[in-house]
């Protein structure tokens, strides 16, 4: 007996026209436009059309700073705001607005390398490598050929974040990905590349979760054992002041983000979304604390249940940003581990419906989600990481051998 019309997905849900082709051709024209919209940026905040009355900066200055100070012999420095603020200005440019240091003395480990450099050979050095090791691990989770695919990933708006605020999400996505990549062939290598991401620890902590409800034993030791060595590695090279002067720091870090230092309109988090709608400190603590438990437990089950690499994968990355009160526009990169590994599984099983539209609703929502909130003061943030959390779990439920026969099946396209 066939499925009752009225539980027949229309052709709107399996929005056919949006193939390979036109994602390529639209991406072409975002990324164009982006790329403009860049560059005027870039000589307007360097004075190209006129005086400026403030030097502007990125985040990079931070990085770079902490690393000039541990070279110096004073790592615990960069944890001491007047001190590390003295170095940003060495470093470009008295007046620039101070960019605070809260990653652990693991961090120092890659700053202190970059610090040997001239600051802007340093920037671009850093920016153009994690950029490339980015593009290298999404090719692999595509399984594409050719480079027409770079397009539409480069013209997805937390790329442009990512290089304007000087950020170093490109690095934290590719860990990730390369991590779901070698998990199910070479999971002690996944382990290490997991362990790396210590420098950002909030970004993985859902992490163990996932690898305990999965079973992977050997890759959840190998991230303990690296997160291990890169702590022994910074005490023997910055000392033990050094993690104790972060802590003080890091314990304190919460008032510095409660002071509107950094926009609310930034976060892309539930926490941020409470505080964008008016809900206090301490209530908006206890939503994200609410939406955490659901974040793990959703994303926990989706690795018991190991339906395969895309859902797995794609649930990690969409739960790490629901799971924690802290992260920001650039963030959103993350998302595009999530998006290959699902673009992948719709073109070799074929693509739910309504699936096209997240991944095209992700898009948009890097692309507004500060400025629709500064404009409405409604947080849309959260909104992308919350669908792609939805179609991972229908994607596990169909996974099931006991699914709900009558189900629309997935429709393959290129």
């Amino acid at each position: 007996m066939s499925e009752p019309a009225a539980r027949r997905p229309g052709r709107l849900a399996w929005a056919d026209w949006l193939n390979r082709d036109r994602v390529v051709a639209w991406g072409g024209i975002l990324l164009a436009l982006e790329a403009l919209f860049f560059g005027f940026m870039v000589m307007w905040h360097h004075g190209f059309f006129g005086r400026i009355d403030r030097p502007t900066t990125t985040d990079f200055v931070s990085f770079y700073a902490a690393g000039k100070l541990a070279l110096a012999g004073t790592p615990a420095l960069a944890y001491d705001q007047a001190a590390h603020a003295a170095a940003e200005v060495a470093a470009t440019a008295p007046g620039i607005g101070y960019q605070y240091f809260f990653y652990p003395p693991v961090y120092l480990l890659l700053c202190a390398p970059l610090a040997l450099l001239p600051y802007m050979v340093a920037f671009v050095l850093f920016q153009a490598v994690t950029l490339g090791l980015w593009l290298l691990v999404m090719r692999r989770i595509l399984n594409v050929t050719g480079w027409d695919w770079c397009v539409p990933m480069l013209a997805y708006p937390a790329v442009f974040w990512t290089l304007g605020i000087g950020q170093n999400a490109f690095l934290t996505a590719a860990l990730l990905g390369a991590t779901t990549l070698l998990l199910d062939e070479r999971p002690i290598g996944a382990g290490m590349l997991l362990g790396m991401v210590c420098y950002k620890p909030h970004l993985a902590l859902l992490a163990p979760v996932a690898l305990a409800a999965g079973g992977r034993w050997r890759s959840f030791a190998a991230a303990a054992a690296m997160v291990a060595a890169l702590v022994a590695l910074s005490v023997a090279l910055f000392g033990i002041d050094t993690w104790r002067d972060y802590l003080t720091a890091l314990a304190g870090s919460g008032a510095v983000y409660e002071t509107g230092r950094i926009e609310l309109t930034g976060f892309v988090t539930p926490y941020g979304a409470a505080r964008i709608l008016g809900v206090g400190a301490h209530a908006a603590q206890m939503a994200q604390a609410a939406v955490s438990v659901l974040a793990a437990a959703a994303t926990g089950w989706i690795w018991w249940r190991d339906p395969g690499p895309a859902a797995r994968s794609a649930a990690l990355v969409a739960g790490i940003l629901l799971s924690v009160p802290l992260a920001l526009i650039y963030d959103l990169l993350l998302l595009t581990v999530a998006i290959a590994w699902l673009v992948r599984a719709g073109r070799a099983t074929g693509f739910l419906p309504w699936e096209k539209w997240v991944l095209f609703v992700c898009f948009l929502v890097s692309l507004a989600s500060r400025y629709f909130g500064q404009a409405t003061h409604i947080p849309i943030g959260p909104l992308a990481p919350a669908l792609l959390m939805a179609v991972c779990l229908v994607r596990t439920h169909r996974a099931m051998p006991e699914r709900s026969p009558g189900l629309p099946a997935p429709r393959v396209t290129v």
